[in-house]
């Protein structure tokens, strides 16, 4: 078998570093899976999901001109379940519900809170937390800026 972009194929972890997994595939070659590809959610340390001499279902993703073979486990599998509650509308603008007549300028709403869920691990949430603080942040200086304009005036 020939070895092709989009290929999934069956191979054999043979070494893990910081940075990703070596897999032996077919015909004595060795592709190299990322840590950016390795699972779904994020990787901190390889050694937590895969060992050496474990079997894996990898997917061919790039062979660059010199022939080296990059891979992903995670695009082999199918994707995870998502919660379709996490993907609701954030505001109900269209409805005119939360509409204030009586003030020009109103804080803005509050960002609703994807569920923690079990499996969510320490990174996960502080990632989460960033994105979030982060946001929030551009919205409180957006409303800032628009006050001060105001008052400038």
């Amino acid at each position: 078998m020939e070895l092709a972009v989009g290929s999934i194929l069956e191979g054999k972890v043979t070494g893990i570093t910081k940075f990703g997994a070596f897999v032996s595939l077919p015909e004595g070659k060795t592709g190299l899976v990322h840590i950016s590809e390795i699972a779904h959610s994020y990787v901190n340390d390889i050694n937590e999901h895969l060992k050496t001499g474990q079997d894996v279902k990898v997917k061919v993703i790039a062979i660059d001109e010199s022939g080296r073979i990059n891979l992903s486990i995670k695009k082999a599998l199918p994707p995870p379940e998502q919660d379709r509650t996490q993907r609701q509308p954030r505001d109900n603008r269209q409805s005119g519900e939360g509409k204030s007549q009586d003030r020009k300028f109103s804080s803005p709403p509050p960002q609703p809170r994807a569920p923690l869920t079990a499996e969510e691990n320490f990174e996960e949430r502080l990632t989460r937390f960033m994105q979030e603080s982060k946001s929030n942040m551009a919205s409180s200086k957006l409303y800032s800026e628009k006050r001060n304009r105001r008052r400038a005036r």
